[in-house]
């Protein structure tokens, strides 16, 4: 295996579980995800020199997963939809609780607009600053800080989140 190719697949390997995360937080789908993951790395392939150039690669991926994502999301039809996800790739463990909230979040961030829940995931899921925020987007300071406040009004208000909101309202009396 060549050194680049190696670079690349050692690169690969440390960050897929960073980009899935998000990945799953911008689509809130598990298919999608992987799907949005593997068109990030493609487009990354193409251009791994320059990525390695940069002074943080992963903060190039990204960029280029978000702008896939935003890309994506303005299309009218997606080409496919599945009807059901036949199984899990990996075995979970979960408690019913966590399940119930993670449903909740997606839920939640789906009714955001494509814009704000990239602001959202990149802002404070994946803990950007505002200004690495709007870096990798492309755009300003203040679009990620009104989206951001939008986004998050919206959030405060949906119905998906009503219990988490009173419990941490519990949690702040103590």
């Amino acid at each position: 295996m060549p050194a680049t190719a190696a670079a690349f697949r050692e690169f690969v390997m440390s960050s897929s579980p960073t980009l899935l995360r998000a990945a799953w937080l911008l689509t809130g789908d598990e298919a999608l995800a992987r799907d949005l993951v593997q068109a990030a790395w493609e487009r990354t392939w193409n251009r791994w020199d320059v990525v390695t150039a940069a002074d943080e690669p992963l903060a190039y991926v990204r960029t280029v997963m978000t702008s896939i994502y935003l890309t994506w999301r303005r299309r009218r039809w997606w080409g496919e939809i599945p009807t059901s996800a036949p199984w899990s790739v990996t075995a979970v463990t979960d408690e019913a609780d966590d399940a119930a909230l993670r449903t909740s979040v997606v839920a939640a961030l789906g009714k955001l607009s494509a814009r704000q829940r990239a602001v959202v995931v990149l802002r404070y899921f994946l803990d950007l600053t505002e200004a690495q925020t709007a870096t990798e987007l492309g755009c300003s300071v203040g679009s990620v800080k009104a989206h951001a406040s939008r986004a998050l009004r919206q959030l405060r208000a949906s119905h998906e989140l009503d219990g988490l909101w009173h419990a941490e309202a519990i949690d702040d009396r103590r």
